[in-house]
């Protein structure tokens, strides 16, 4: 039986509208707990809804993937004013030249371009600021001992907007040699072709 069948179409609509606005509001919590007191139907709200919360992504950096070995990424969140954050929302956000460094425990983007507020005025701070990133000590410790390894480096991938926050994708990385990138680049070339290929036989 339908869930449609059971409350009727007009009250699921009612339900949907209603899931779907606590979400842009952010109230996924408060949605979880009226699903579990029985105010909705759980099937309509529940974890493969839910569980996930929206990534929008805000910059990132294709030259990472051309340049280095992703080996292991990590998730950070980023110590930001909050007319940075409105900036970022916009997308205004660059890490193009972008890297990054272990200092006293704490590690810290530098490069990394935040265009200032339109209405910050003289809240803005600098675009090119170094930033803190937050991350957990144990990640922290792990990836200082593995760039103190010949080879490794840490590099940003992505900034994005998770839920509310603002995140950071970085990654323990290894340079490429030059063989190696053109390796990789003759195996795009191999892919556009044979792209290429089945698009043109797809016409015919």
């Amino acid at each position: 039986m339908s869930v449609r069948s059971v409350y009727g179409s007009r009250a699921v609509s009612g339900y949907l509208k209603l899931i779907k606005q606590l979400k842009n509001m952010e109230m996924v919590p408060l949605l979880r707990c009226l699903c579990k007191r029985g105010f909705f139907y759980l099937g309509l709200c529940g974890k493969d809804n839910m569980g996930k919360e929206s990534k929008k992504l805000i910059a990132n950096n294709k030259k990472a993937y051309h340049d280095y070995f992703i080996e292991e990424t990590y998730e950070a969140g980023i110590s930001l004013a909050g007319t940075e954050v409105k900036s970022m929302r916009m997308g205004k956000c660059s890490i193009k030249e972008s890297f990054l460094k272990v200092d006293n425990g704490q590690v810290y983007i530098y490069g990394m371009h935040v265009s200032p507020y339109e209405k910050g005025n003289i809240f803005n701070k600098d675009p090119l600021r170094v930033r803190k990133l937050l991350l957990h000590k144990a990640e922290i410790n792990r990836l200082n001992g593995k760039i103190a390894e010949k080879g490794y480096t840490l590099v940003p991938l992505e900034v994005y907007l998770k839920g509310s926050l603002v995140k950071v994708e970085i990654a323990l990385a290894k340079g490429k040699k030059l063989y190696d990138k053109r390796e990789d680049i003759a195996k795009k070339d191999q892919r556009r072709e044979a792209e290429r290929e089945y698009k043109i036989s797809k016409m015919y």
